[in-house]
């Protein structure tokens, strides 16, 4: 399959990521991209913190899908507005409607939308086909896929840009040792678009996620976002995503 590479504001740092393929273990790709999920309600204090992540060295905001419930659009509009060269996640979960779903979220200002795996191959390929027409991109989300790695390879085939390797919030909570940590080998072996792993992880497991060749590290729930709310787990977010993004990078 030819891709048309995205050429917004996410396509150079797509491109980048792109030319890391063997997803070779031990060392951090040189290019590895740090995400951090705004997974709050209000929308001005997730401006704060996204403020917050910005200037903490963050390289990709995400409007977590609790602020998308909560705000939707304007959420959306309110972060290209306020970070207008930053590229913006937009953690839409879609199952079904995804090229139009994509379409809205990429002309209010989003660079990334993200589909399930678990959708019907006719909605990856219609997210697909419309972040094409806009030059975004695609994530999909192999979260519960029967094969994830198979699956991935499938999204990967069907043009998606990205691969989220990502073990649930309810699922990580209700069965003790869990994590992306356990899936991510066999998906990296299996693409050569860039991984990110999701779900519950420490500094050290993210980290680790780059050693084994993930190119994107994700920081959520409950590190950075509470476990128990919809609110940022540490009062000193600030010094504490600094903190994160100075071990990240000094690793």
């Amino acid at each position: 399959m030819n891709l048309h590479y995205p050429t917004s504001l996410v396509g150079a740092a797509w491109q980048v990521a792109r030319t890391h393929t063997n997803h070779a273990a031990e060392d951090i790709p040189i290019n590895a991209k740090i995400q951090i999920s705004i997974d709050v309600i209000d929308l001005q204090e997730a401006l704060d913190l996204a403020r917050a992540s910005v200037n903490a060295g963050v390289d990709w905001l995400e409007v977590g899908t609790p602020l998308l419930l909560a705000e939707g659009l304007h959420a959306v509009r309110a972060f290209r507005s306020a970070f207008p060269d930053t590229p913006i996640v937009v953690d839409l979960k879609t199952m079904d409607g995804a090229g139009l779903e994509a379409e809205m979220m990429f002309k209010a200002g989003g660079d990334m939308v993200v589909v399930m795996g678990q959708a019907h191959d006719a909605s990856i390929i219609e997210q697909v086909e419309v972040a094409r027409r806009y030059g975004k991109a695609v994530m999909c989300d192999v979260m519960l896929c029967p094969d994830k790695p198979a699956r991935a390879k499938q999204a990967q085939d069907m043009g998606a840009d990205y691969i989220i390797v990502h073990t649930g919030f309810d699922e990580r909570n209700r069965i003790p040792g869990l994590s992306p940590l356990n899936d991510l080998p066999a998906v990296l072996k299996a693409v050569d678009i860039p991984v990110q792993a999701v779900g519950g992880l420490s500094v050290p497991q993210a980290i680790e996620t780059l050693q084994m060749g993930a190119e994107i590290v994700v920081f959520g729930a409950p590190l950075v976002i509470s476990g128990q709310e919809f609110k940022a787990a540490d009062p000193n977010f600030d010094r504490q995503l600094r903190e994160i993004v100075r071990e990240v990078r000094e690793a």
